[in-house]
């Protein structure tokens, strides 16, 4: 089961090697899901689609190596945006409010012009 793969060291560990490398859209969007399936209101066959997008994020084993330039996240970033579709009705103003606070800790105080 892909919750099963998914932990939160790996996601951690994940954010700290490549997050500036990952970029600030890729790293926003799995915050997003990250303190989504955090939230008691989610219900679990949401938490079960969110955890398999970021078990995917944080495999070492991806379609495209996160190692490749210019284009290593593209596939992460597009396991996120899928899962976020599917789960936008849990990615509410206090999921963004606790992934905008992380950002601008890791990357400033700009802000971030992206939308679920």
């Amino acid at each position: 089961m892909a919750d099963e793969q998914f932990t939160e060291t790996g996601f951690w560990n994940k954010i700290k090697l490549f997050g500036r490398q990952a970029g600030r859209d890729v790293i926003e969007r799995a915050l997003w899901l990250y303190y989504a399936a955090q939230q008691p209101n989610t219900p679990r066959w949401a938490k079960s689609i969110i955890l398999g997008a970021l078990a995917y994020f944080i495999s070492p084993i991806d379609a495209i190596p996160d190692l490749t330039p210019l284009i290593g996240f593209t596939d992460d970033l597009g396991a996120l945006a899928a899962a976020l579709t599917m789960v936008t009705l849990y990615i509410d103003d206090e999921v963004k409010s606790l992934a905008a606070d992380k950002l601008a800790l890791w990357f400033g105080d700009e802000t971030s012009n992206t939308k679920t």
